[in-house]
């Protein structure tokens, strides 16, 4: 790669953020397009800064877009080239990366990247905490209640007390019936996945319960409770440090290995539908890595200490 001009980097940088804006003025518009023309490095520079910023396209919200343009600006002196602008960002994409709401760290309780957290209730019931994951528990005379922020929990809950035991996130409320279960915060909605017993679902819009039963899961939004599917196999195997996948989209997969990495993992986009079965260890995501590339045509490119992609093995 060519060098360019640090001035040059800086106004590429500072015209991104314009044009990002969506409150860039005509004249302003008109005055990128004689930048653009003035100096062939310019369209260079142009060029590259937007082949960096596809490639950023997981973390291509406009906040986003805009903590990694002021990175690279306020950390020009470690390099004029493209390869500099991307060394720059790989900081600030992994705070992007594992950005999480304030809300998780005003939690009760709350785990880090990587880490997993075993509770033991005053109930005598168990729960365990997945990684990127923030709880809240109150028990009163009448019920036992724990809302889950975000993340994911796998109760076993305690025998003999008649009190209800309640799940409650964003999207509704979980109502377990003697059981042991999982409860994962995905998106805007809620996985619920029943091992054993059952837990009656209830939307948070809803009026009534539903029964899902062991071996079932289902995922519930603000207005409704999906039909029940099969468990998937090895569903709590994250709490013994491995993933277990059939048939499961390599995004997904992907997606749940970054999350116990301290840096920023990421998928080309053409492999995003590739399916993978096996088993996977979770603390030991480079390994787990190399074994995706023996059962895909992908391969690993460390792009920086902080950044690694997953992208099409070299024909």
């Amino acid at each position: 790669m060519s060098q360019v001009s640090a001035r040059v980097l800086d106004e590429a940088i500072a015209w991104q953020l314009c044009l990002d804006s969506g409150e860039a003025s005509e004249q302003q518009r008109h005055d990128f397009a004689d930048w653009l023309a003035a100096h062939p490095e310019h369209g260079l520079v142009w060029q590259r800064l937007g082949g960096i910023d596809q490639q950023l396209a997981s973390a291509n919200t406009p906040m986003a877009r805009r903590a990694l343009l002021q990175s690279s600006a306020s950390r020009r002196r470690l390099g004029s080239s493209a390869l500099g602008l991307l060394l720059a960002t790989g900081i600030t994409l992994v705070l992007l990366a594992q950005q999480r709401p304030l809300g998780d760290y005003l939690a009760g309780y709350h785990t880090a990247s990587g880490e997993q957290r075993d509770l033991l209730l005053a109930d005598r019931s168990q729960v365990r905490l997945n990684s990127r994951s923030a709880l809240d528990i109150e028990f009163d005379e009448n019920e036992r209640r724990l809302h889950l922020h975000s993340g994911e929990i796998l109760i076993q809950t305690a025998k003999g007390d008649t009190r209800p035991f309640i799940v409650e996130t964003e999207q509704g409320r979980l109502r377990a019936l003697g059981t042991r279960f999982l409860v994962r915060r995905e998106g805007a909605a809620t996985e619920l996945i029943v091992l054993q017993s059952a837990v009656a679902a209830r939307p948070l819009a809803g009026s009534q319960e539903r029964i899902i039963h062991s071996g079932e899961q289902v995922r519930m939004d603000s207005q409704h409770l999906s039909a029940s599917h099969p468990a998937p196999i090895g569903a709590d195997a994250w709490s013994r440090g491995m993933l277990v996948a059939d048939n499961l989209p390599l995004q997904r997969l992907i997606d749940q290995l970054g999350e116990y990495r301290s840096g920023y993992l990421s998928l080309d986009p053409s492999l995003a539908d590739l399916r993978i079965s096996g088993s996977f260890p979770l603390h030991d995501s480079d390994k787990a890595l190399a074994a995706v590339a023996l059962s895909l045509p992908v391969r690993t490119e460390q792009l920086s200490p902080w950044w690694t992609r997953v992208v099409p093995a070299e024909k």
